[in-house]
């Protein structure tokens, strides 16, 4: 797939995986439109964009936007779309996270994630998905998490919204490929963003410790995975070794992923208490 001269939209666009997807995209010649709810970082993100382009003639645009509701998505990307047309790409990287143990998590903190990570991301792509349909191109990129194939002690709230995120990633690939619309989901590890330090002061000292044992990603190079899988036309993509490697054990091993979690879990639990 040939990036140069795309149309791309990435909602969470002004930070984290999001401005560094959409930083790589502009950079192999994409014009891009980052949407978030932040004006003043969307400008922000719009320089940072704009100084990473090829060229020019690229356009670089910011809408403001919550993907979690409903009306304001379709009014927006409606008037959107009506002006540009269908999109080449788009990716659902709004998102946000806030571990901690189940019994501990207020019900709003498992609501609120399953309205911005799933209900956003279907609220986005149905709003997109008619124009590509009706084109018979596209490519759609969906935002899980290791946490969206892998219960991750201290994750559940945010873990629900990341395996709805996969669910509805492997239904679309399956509607969208006779209609000649690419699907690719994505299994980030822990990446070195603002919203994993906002995660730092909530997870349980057990979460802490399993996170201990492996570096985090730069936003950089996750986003260069992501784009190179793209370009790929890969369904499945898993960024680091830790997420490959977790990823090919859970699917290829069947059980075996568990009991070597519950290791893990064991040996961070020993260390904290």
């Amino acid at each position: 797939m040939d990036l140069n001269g795309k149309l791309a939209l990435v909602t969470g666009g002004s930070r984290g995986i999001g401005l560094a997807v959409s930083k790589e995209l502009a950079a192999r010649g994409s014009s891009v439109w980052i949407a978030a709810r932040d004006t003043e970082r969307l400008a922000l993100a719009q320089e940072q964009i704009e100084g990473a382009r090829r060229s020019g003639q690229q356009s670089v645009g910011t809408l403001t936007l919550d993907v979690a509701d409903a009306a304001q998505v379709a009014s927006v990307l409606g008037a959107f779309l009506e002006e540009t047309g269908a999109l080449d790409i788009l990716v659902n990287s709004a998102g946000v996270t806030h571990p901690g143990r189940f019994e501990e998590l207020d019900i709003e903190i498992f609501r609120w994630m399953m309205e911005v990570n799933y209900l956003g991301t279907v609220h986005v792509t149905k709003a997109v998905v008619p124009g590509m349909i009706a084109r018979g191109s596209g490519h759609i990129v969906n935002m899980s998490s290791i946490a969206g194939f892998l219960g991750v002690y201290g994750y559940s709230a945010y873990g629900g919204s990341k395996f709805a995120v996969t669910g509805l990633s492997d239904v679309l690939r399956a509607e969208m490929k006779p209609l000649g619309v690419h699907v690719s989901v994505v299994f980030p590890p822990d990446t070195d963003t603002e919203q994993l330090l906002y995660e730092a002061q909530f997870k349980p000292p057990v979460t802490k410790a399993l996170a201990a044992t492996a570096k985090a990603l730069s936003a950089e190079k996750v986003a260069r995975s992501i784009v190179d899988g793209m370009t790929r036309r890969r369904y499945l993509i898993t960024p680091g070794l830790e997420g490959s490697l977790f990823f090919r054990a859970q699917n290829l091993m069947g059980g075996f992923v568990y009991p070597l979690m519950d290791l893990m879990v064991s040996r961070a639990w020993k260390s904290t208490h």
